[in-house]
């Protein structure tokens, strides 16, 4: 067997295996929460310099709380703009927590823009990662499974290097596009 249908057979198997994997099932907050401030609580630090999620986890044990986060809807900023509420435009690490609302049960295709890098859980399960500098972009989408409509955990690692910034969740049910999650689905 030649290295190219080795390759071939090992990248098939991997297919096989996400395509059966299937949608990741989210954990409701159990308790349900009530009486929550909107947007999402936020820790910063300021290290010298921050290329990966490794680092943004260091720095993140200096961190001191920041301004809450209205939503995770922060469009990419002008050159020197603030990264997200940290006051500061350059070499931002955030610890974000807090927790997201759907409003119906059902199969959803989840994804972030992050610009630079990011690591978020939702309701207990890991739907993205994105472990280097990056443009504002869409990261990999996540199918997952929301079990019944409620709060669900939000816990995430941002970094943001040099440049500029961004940070948006889009969310959709299955077989439509992705839209911005409003402000109003995250509490903390």
């Amino acid at each position: 067997m030649t290295i190219f249908k080795i390759a071939a057979a090992l990248m098939a198997l991997m297919v096989a295996q996400t395509a059966l994997a299937g949608p990741l099932k989210l954990e409701p907050a159990n308790p349900q929460p009530s009486g929550l401030k909107p947007g999402l609580a936020v820790v910063y630090a300021f290290p010298n310099d921050v290329k990966t999620l490794s680092q943004a986890d260091q720095a993140l044990k200096s961190a001191k709380p920041g301004r809450p986060l209205e939503g995770l809807d922060y469009w990419d900023t002008e050159e020197g703009g603030e990264t997200l509420t940290s006051g500061q435009a350059l070499r931002v690490v955030a610890g974000i927590s807090g927790y997201v609302r759907f409003d119906a049960p059902g199969i959803y295709t989840v994804d972030f823009l992050s610009n630079d890098g990011l690591r978020a859980f939702i309701g207990g399960k890991k739907v993205a990662v994105i472990d280097e500098r990056t443009p504002c972009e869409p990261g990999p989408a996540t199918e997952v499974e929301v079990p019944v409509s409620g709060w669900y955990a939000l816990k995430a690692v941002y970094f943001q290097r040099a440049g500029t910034a961004c940070l948006h969740m889009r969310a959709a049910p299955q077989g439509s596009a992705p839209d911005w999650m409003p402000n109003a689905a995250f509490g903390h």
